[in-house]
């Protein structure tokens, strides 16, 4: 069996959003202190025994959160057509991340989007 590294970062945002088609408080203007974990699996070590640099994967995580932050998702693509969910916006990261970490021989597995202390979404392909 291959090796298998997870390595994992924690980073944060605030935004606010209006969720579209939803029956409760959520369909008016709210803001959220959003927390983002990304799981990254590395299949081998780099001769610094690192699988990637911790400061590659947040780098790469700041890059995308600072396009939100602080903003009305709502007013930003893809969230002006699509609804700004926990869900969707895991999925937002996972894709923008694998774009740019994945390798033949690094991938991100998972991305994990809480919107509050006690409510998450996790989003993974494969």
């Amino acid at each position: 069996m291959p090796a298998r590294y997870t390595l994992k970062i924690v980073e944060d945002f605030a935004s606010a959003h209006t969720l579209r088609d939803y029956p409760g408080d959520c369909n008016r203007m709210h803001g959220h202190n959003w927390k983002i974990e990304v799981e990254v699996v590395a299949q081998r070590l780099d001769a610094a025994g690192m699988g990637v640099d911790f400061k590659v994967i947040k780098q790469a995580t700041r890059s995308l959160a600072r396009q939100l932050d602080h903003r009305y998702l709502n007013d930003i693509e893809p969230f002006d057509k699509v609804n700004p969910t926990a869900e969707n916006l895991a999925a937002f990261f996972y894709q923008g991340l694998s774009r740019a970490l994945n390798t033949p021989h690094l991938r991100v597995s998972s991305v994990t989007l809480w919107e509050t202390e006690r409510a998450c979404a996790r989003y993974s392909e494969g």
